[in-house]
């Protein structure tokens, strides 16, 4: 066939339903917001992948709406029916294409849609008929809907966490659309889940930790020559929606049954292995604690309950406090977003005494603010640049951010929360993340990018991204499910198809 258009485009956002801040448009536009042609110019990230390989196969793309942003709460109605209405306009308006490539996350929702990405995929649907091959990509902590399946050919979601392959995810999904476009594959595809929901501590696929091992496996079946894709979701466990689980992802070319039986059994031996993602955790004053009697530094005091990149406000103060309490001489570095105190800190100035209230300003469910006296180190204005992973070289944008020094903890504070990822937040305002005897890291995985060999202590603390979900309201995800329930009598694999 002739070369194949094929409309590129996507919103990419992972969000959480028990805290972190709304997503607007303006948080889009502190991060990626292209229009049109401008998408051609991304040369980084899932984006910059597809874009490669379109390229490379001679196709043609037709450029829609790019969006991504830090996780945070759901977007916002007007938030979300902005950005939907801009994309499936344009792809409106370029109809009929031979493809349709969406670069999307898979934990998404907004104030009124609880699957935005079961959504888009069938308003496209829609929009180019049964017969144009939609293919989309996904973060591997997806939550995967009937939605999503049954209006897309293929869903394809990172293979690494720590995420470090966003650029060749892109290739794969742009791969697999071209081949599917010209005809030399027909994607058949399952999903199967079991009801477990566990925080991302236990979730890495380095190493030998239950979620590596079973994504070797999963990944070893694309070596058989009628199985296109293999994907493992250990699902965003911090949004509320029914039927949420964890389980496999099998894209056979025409093989229903093959693909239906690899899924399932990667969905029932994730049952089995269920406890092994359940983390061992201590207080903040019991890991601060521990950690005075290691000799070893630094300790990493992981605060995943607050992590930005799990949709948190990044605005609490457990680990601070405990810190400011128990070890209040030991060289420490801790980040926290409270954009009154950074506000307070630049009107100060540099080398000024100031004492502020800190934390829990953005998010006050999850604990109470603190007062802190303090020495202002550093202003900056809060950009860095990304050097790698879902957003490599995109300029991230805390925000007026200060460094206030108080014995002997170093608080970065920012304006705005942001996605951590190699501690280019510590290193832009000039912290040296890698020496103090405590070292807080408020995400359950990218830390490793930082301090892959020092003692890490997991924190018990309140927050919307805890380490385990037993403690969270849950509403709308119905039980029986894992953790809440240990055991489902006859419990099978729910399956897509």
């Amino acid at each position: 066939m002739p070369s194949p258009r094929v409309a590129v485009g996507g919103i990419l956002t992972e969000c959480n339903d028990f805290g972190g801040q709304p997503i607007d448009v303006a948080a889009f536009e502190r991060f990626e917001l292209r229009y049109g042609d401008d998408v051609l110019e991304v040369a980084g990230g899932v984006m910059g992948g597809m874009l490669e390989v379109l390229a490379e196969r001679g196709a043609q793309p037709v450029p829609l709406l790019f969006a991504s942003t830090s996780p945070g709460g759901p977007l916002t109605t007007e938030c979300y029916e902005t950005l939907r209405r801009h994309l499936l306009a344009a792809l409106e308006a370029v109809v009929p294409v031979d493809a349709v490539l969406l670069a999307l996350h898979g934990a998404a929702v907004s104030e009124t849609v609880h699957d935005i990405e079961g959504d888009l995929l069938a308003r496209a649907r829609a929009l180019v008929g049964p017969e144009v091959p939609i293919v989309a990509t996904l973060d591997l902590h997806a939550h995967v809907t009937e939605d999503m399946v049954t209006n897309a050919d293929g869903l394809v979601a990172w293979e690494t966490y720590p995420h470090r392959d966003a650029y060749t995810t892109g290739r794969r999904g742009a791969s697999l659309i071209v081949d599917t476009a010209v005809g030399a594959a027909h994607p058949t595809m399952v999903m199967a889940k079991v009801p477990v929901l566990t925080g991302a501590v236990n979730g890495s696929t380095e190493g030998d930790g239950p979620f590596a091992d079973m994504m070797r496996k999963a990944k070893a079946l694309e070596e058989r020559p009628d199985v296109l894709s293999t994907s493992m979701f250990l699902v965003h466990p911090f949004i509320d929606r029914p039927g949420m689980g964890s389980g496999g992802l099998v894209i056979t070319d025409g093989d229903a049954a093959g693909a239906r039986q690899a899924a399932v059994a990667l969905a029932e031996e994730y049952w089995q292995r269920r406890h092994e993602f359940e983390p061992a955790m201590s207080s903040p004053a019991e890991a601060v604690r521990q950690g005075l009697a290691i000799d070893d530094q630094p300790i990493v005091l992981m605060e995943t309950a607050d992590a930005c990149g799990g949709g948190a406000a990044g605005d609490s103060v457990a680990c601070i406090a405990a810190l400011l309490r128990h070890a209040p001489d030991a060289v420490s570095v801790a980040p926290v977003v409270d954009p009154a105190a950074a506000a307070q800190c630049h009107a100060a100035g540099i080398d000024a005494a100031v004492t502020v209230r800190l934390g829990h300003q953005l998010d006050p469910r999850w604990g109470e603010a603190i007062t802190v006296t303090g020495i202002v180190e550093a202003l900056t204005d809060g950009d860095f640049v990304y050097e790698g992973g879902i957003w490599e070289g995109v300029i991230g944008e805390m925000g007026p951010t200060a460094v206030l020094r108080s014995g002997g903890l170093l608080i970065v504070i920012a304006t705005h929360p942001t996605y951590e990822w190699t501690g280019e937040q510590y290193t832009s305002v000039g912290v040296d993340a890698l020496t103090p005897k405590f070292a807080v890291a408020k995400n359950p995985m990218n830390y490793r990018m930082v301090y892959p060999d020092a003692p890490v202590i997991v924190i018990d603390s309140p927050g919307p991204t805890p380490a385990s979900v037993r403690s969270l309201p849950f509403e709308r995800m119905q039980r029986p499910f894992f953790p809440l329930d240990d055991d489902i009598a006859g419990l099978r694999p729910t399956v897509f198809a």
